[in-house]
């Protein structure tokens, strides 16, 4: 008799516990609020061009061409999301970006992925970052950060930096500096330097 106790105490076990885990399916539908928004670019370009420039001196009704080009970027795809709360434009093909200074010496961006955050004017370059400056200086890295508001290039990857100038070849992690190189911070180095043999 005691066996069938068991038995029957056995099976009500399994049944409770199968009916427990049956009742944990999530059978909730989602409505208002909680249903994730489906978010599609109000625009999307092919072949991608957009120049910016900014006037030379301040512009009056009549004048038409008193600019400059500042920066030429390029992209196979462009998706726009500006019409978001959070407004940004994405390149998921990759981008290049021609940068001019003020004596029109041109620098080059390239980069894999690409988002522009329209409120910040941060770029968030991805992939395999390429920066080459009009000197020669040639940096690469996984991620950069590119504010265009205040000229100012960061990252917290892995990155090396070649200066054909003085033959140095410098290895790191995490690094900021201006565009032009005249101000540079990097967070951890090591690094080689050629040093020409004299005869």
């Amino acid at each position: 008799m005691h066996s069938n106790t068991y038995a029957i105490h056995t099976i009500a076990r399994a049944l409770l516990l199968a009916m427990f885990v049956l009742g944990c399916e999530d059978r909730y539908q989602r409505v208002g609020d909680e249903v994730p928004d489906l978010v599609y670019p109000q625009g999307v370009a092919q072949d991608f061009t957009l120049t910016y420039t900014e006037s030379i001196k301040e512009l009056t009704s009549q004048d038409s061409s008193n600019t400059r080009v500042i920066a030429v970027l390029k992209s196979p795809l462009s998706e726009d999301y500006t019409n978001l709360r959070s407004p940004y434009q994405k390149f998921p093909n990759g981008i290049r970006v021609e940068y001019f200074d003020a004596a029109g010496n041109m620098s080059v961006i390239l980069a894999d992925y690409a988002i522009i955050y329209a409120q910040s004017n941060l770029y968030d370059l991805k992939g395999h970052v390429v920066l080459q400056s009009h000197d020669g200086k040639i940096l690469k890295t996984n991620q950069l950060y590119w504010d265009r508001e205040r000229d100012w290039i960061f990252t917290e990857g892995k990155f090396t930096l070649t200066n054909p100038e003085d033959g140095t070849l410098l290895n790191g992690q995490g690094l900021d500096f201006n565009r032009d190189f005249t101000y540079f911070k990097a967070l951890k180095t090591g690094g080689e330097m050629l040093v020409k043999e004299e005869s």
